[in-house]
């Protein structure tokens, strides 16, 4: 009896021991047909939910908000520097006679202008800019176009003008003065110069980079040299020509102004040089401020003239873009 016991137990555990390994077998089979099931269906797809911003829900709000907090931030600056300067002289931190206050410049410049003082001299180094800004523009305007669209104008000229170009502009006012002799001729002629540099420059850059593919559908379309000129080369390169010429803007007050400091008896830069030698440093920073903003109003000017001339082209990087 004992033995039929042990033999009964031994079969028990052997079909346990056989159940257990099915029961293994079965899950390792599930598995298998799981991951080759996942591997046929491919990866999983993860779907990323953006919610609309601000600038998305209400786009005319946003654009307002970041144009307010623009002009607060360009009105905020430099009126906190005035503000600095003038607690600095009021607290003796600078010497006043040297650095007089804002309000005392305020005050001068506007006694100066009530008075009539200070018209004529901003008369005379506007009427210089212009007039050489006008002439130099037309100028370089002409001579890019030209070697920018003819390679063998291009080649006979660029040398002798790349070595113009880096000669100080300032070193050939004597060789104005001696062409022209004292008055408005040389100091028209220096502006026109330098002006000329500027837009000679982008203006040949900017006919050389218009895209081939703008003139070869010209050249299929058989438009001759004028339509090419005037449907193509034209308001391809006109954007970045006006880039020149705003560029070319500041620095014709920069030039006018150290030449009148040089040869001139009126104008803003002899108002300032004047003054200085005279220590009447309220008056010459009266000068400055003057010179400050003809330069950003000229500048400013000539933006706005490029934006009505070119409205296909993109606004200026930072300027009220939604």
């Amino acid at each position: 009896m004992s033995g039929g016991t042990e033999t009964g137990a031994d079969d028990t555990a052997r079909a346990g021991e056989d159940g257990t390994a099915r029961a293994g077998a079965d899950d390792t089979a599930r598995a298998g047909e799981e991951r080759a099931g996942a591997e046929r269906a491919g990866p999983v797809e993860t779907v990323l939910v953006r919610r609309p911003g601000p600038r998305e829900r209400d786009p005319v709000r946003a654009h307002r908000r970041r144009l307010a907090l623009e002009i607060s931030l360009a009105v905020a600056v430099p009126t906190a520097l005035v503000l600095l300067w003038q607690l600095a002289a009021y607290r003796h931190w600078i010497d006043p006679r040297v650095y007089p206050a804002p309000s005392t410049i305020a005050a001068d410049g506007w006694q100066r202008a009530a008075d009539g003082k200070l018209w004529p001299d901003v008369r005379a180094t506007l009427q210089r800019v212009v007039a050489g800004y006008a002439v130099g523009t037309a100028a370089g305007y002409a001579v890019g176009l030209l070697m920018g669209a003819l390679r063998m104008v291009r080649a006979a000229l660029e040398p002798l003008l790349d070595a113009l170009y880096v000669v100080p502009k300032l070193a050939l006012l004597p060789v104005f003065l001696n062409m022209f002799g004292l008055g408005e001729g040389p100091q028209i002629a220096l502006v026109a110069t330098t002006v000329f540099f500027f837009v000679w420059i982008s203006t040949m850059a900017a006919v050389m980079g218009v895209a081939e593919g703008y003139r070869e559908a010209g050249q299929v379309f058989g438009a001759g040299p004028w339509q090419m000129f005037r449907h193509i080369l034209l308001p391809a390169s006109l954007p970045q020509v006006l880039v020149g010429m705003r560029v070319a803007a500041g620095v014709a007050v920069l030039v006018i102004v150290a030449s009148e400091q040089i040869a001139a008896d009126s104008g803003l830069g002899h108002l300032v040089f004047d003054s200085r030698a005279l220590f009447r440093n309220d008056v010459m920073f009266v000068g400055i401020v003057c010179v400050a903003v003809l330069g950003v109003v000229f500048s400013e000017l000539v933006r706005l003239l490029g934006r009505r001339l070119t409205p296909w082209a993109p606004q200026d990087r930072g300027r009220h873009q939604t």
